[in-house]
């Protein structure tokens, strides 16, 4: 598996795929919901100043993608207040790409990165109905910060946030 940033020409790909990463949680939630999920994973908010778009390759493929904002950006268009620290986005895995270790690998990089440029903590956002997402975020050892949840659509459904302390070693 190769770890890269990706190409300008790879974004239309990497944003299909994460429809298509997220396209199962669609039969969970009102559709109003999917649609501004759709709608939020297809956006060019991945294109704003500093934000960090990488991806897993096996094979010569793109198997997955996660988008870093970096602190102190508005990430969530309002809805969370400006965080010091910065934020995975937007992880997505090809379905049958999934058990490989893609998404622990994007998240790995993503927390060197933060590392690396010396940042405390990394955090992220995941929609309750995302139980598989949040698991794998609560064994990298993400915690739970409820005052900095959201609810997007009004709809009772939560974002849930979570932030890693990189100062354990």
């Amino acid at each position: 598996m190769i770890i890269r940033e990706a190409m300008e020409k790879e974004l239309p790909y990497i944003r299909e795929q994460r429809v298509n990463a997220y396209v199962e949680h669609s039969a969970k939630i009102p559709e109003g919901h999917w649609l501004a999920l759709k709608q939020a994973i297809l956006s060019e908010g991945d294109t704003l100043p500093g934000v960090e778009r990488i991806v897993a390759e096996i094979d010569g493929e793109i198997a997955g993608s996660v988008v870093l904002f970096p602190a102190k950006i508005d990430a969530y268009d309002g809805n969370v207040e400006v965080l010091d620290y910065p934020e995975i986005r937007m992880l997505a895995v090809s379905p049958e790409m999934r058990g490989k270790g893609v998404a622990s690998a994007l998240v790995s990089e993503c927390i060197q990165r933060a590392k690396a440029r010396g940042y405390q903590s990394i955090g992220l956002h995941t929609g309750e109905f995302m139980e598989t997402a949040m698991k794998l975020y609560e064994r990298l050892g993400f915690e739970r910060l409820p005052q900095y949840d959201f609810e997007p659509a009004n709809d009772g459904i939560i974002v849930k946030a979570y932030r890693l302390s990189l100062n354990k070693d």
